[in-house]
């Protein structure tokens, strides 16, 4: 059956940042993490109307806003969010920046488990502090998972006090368990380092997986934890600039809310406050489809490597719609074959390194676009390391 994900639409020439950057015409990009998809019907409506009232001017966040977000929290992830608990801003990525101000001071180093979204190592930095990688391992199966050991004697170190746990983790894929995220807490607890959890996609787990939000496996990681989410990437609304750190803790609340006012990313926009109220009220459906959609997809990558390039290896995944593939049989640096896919496969992929040292030898690609459009990348990608 033909899906409503198998629709392409053009998206050069629209200032999209993912299709208008790149100076070549023939590239297909598939690095960006924003989807090809249209968002749900109930957010194109909303914003619709929204739009027909023709005035724009400074946003008050309703009380549908905070109702939207505790209900979709509560019924799709049991995590039971007081209202008070709640700080909007316009992005994650601004949010951890303004989180780390609170919570660190220049000099300290913030632990972190790489190889990692690339913007923690910016935000870090930012904040003139410098990263501490606990490097995740890997099985047979190349599998990710966590090496404790390693994250217990750096959580020990006197000016580690933050760690920015990735749940689900991009762009390994895992979504965390309840066992894996309990031991992290526990060693955070005992060492006195709290956890801000980025859980930007934590609507994105794959059919047969569930998210398990951070401050919920235990009464004790509420009070210790911060959360930041954001219908950004579920909903492909990215640019509406809308997302919300969420603090139990009043003393925590209070010292993350005066960063997010000195840094100046305490307003947002009204479009952003009219999606997320839509997405989170009408967009479940819309989301089910999705997520197996891009199963899907991910099954057909796996179909596809095995059959064309049984060199590379993906890497088993259970949420997100970024493929990450294992290159290391071919040789070459992630960065050269990043290169020769521009060149001569015409097509933008992200090099492993981009997540740190240690993503050398992975690519990572973006899988959330029609199916046409994806079986066009992987025959690129086939193509351009085969030439």
């Amino acid at each position: 059956m033909t899906s409503q994900f198998d629709v392409i639409i053009p998206r050069r020439g629209t200032n999209s940042y993912k299709w208008d950057s790149s100076a070549d015409p023939d590239s297909l990009p598939m690095w960006v993490a924003d989807m090809d998809f249209r968002t749900a019907p109930a957010i194109i409506d909303a914003l619709s109307r929204r739009v027909a009232h023709g005035v724009f001017g400074y946003t008050k966040v309703p009380d549908a806003y905070y109702a939207a977000l505790t209900d979709w929290f509560s019924s799709r992830h049991g995590f039971a969010i007081e209202r008070d608990w709640v700080i909007y801003t316009s992005g994650v990525v601004p949010a951890l920046s303004a989180i780390l101000k609170a919570l660190t001071r220049p000099g300290e180093r913030v632990l972190i488990q790489t190889p990692v979204y690339n913007c923690f190592f910016s935000s870090i930095a930012n904040m003139g502090c410098s990263p501490l990688e606990n490097a995740l391992i890997t099985g047979e199966d190349g599998r990710y998972a966590i090496d404790f050991d390693d994250l217990e004697a750096k959580a020990a170190e006197p000016d580690v006090h933050v760690m920015l746990l990735c749940n689900p983790h991009n762009p390994v894929g895992r979504s965390w368990s309840i066992e894996e995220l309990g031991r992290i807490g526990d060693i955070c607890l005992k060492h006195g380092v709290t956890v801000v959890s980025d859980e930007i996609h934590c609507d994105l787990v794959f059919p047969g997986h569930t998210h398990q939000p951070f401050a919920t496996v235990k009464p004790a990681f509420l009070a210790a934890s911060v959360t930041c989410s954001s219908p950004s990437k579920a909903f492909n609304i990215a640019g509406l600039q809308i997302a919300n750190i969420v603090v139990a803790d009043e003393h925590l609340r209070n010292r993350i809310d005066k960063a997010i006012n000195i840094h100046e990313v305490c307003d947002v926009n009204p479009f952003g406050v009219e999606a997320l109220i839509a997405a989170y009220s009408e967009g479940q459906r819309w989301l089910d489809e999705l997520r197996l959609y891009l199963y899907q997809n991910y099954l057909m990558v796996e179909e596809f490597l095995t059959t064309h390039l049984p060199a590379l290896r993906l890497t088993p995944q259970e949420a997100t719609y970024l493929a990450w593939i294992d290159c290391r049989a071919l040789s070459l640096t992630s960065d050269a074959i990043e290169d020769r896919l521009a060149k001569s496969g015409h097509l933008l992929i992200n090099s492993g390194t981009l997540y740190g040292a240690a993503g050398e030898g992975f690519i990572r690609l973006n899988m959330a676009c029609p199916r046409a459009t994806l079986i066009n990348g992987l025959e690129r990608l086939r193509d351009g390391l085969q030439g």
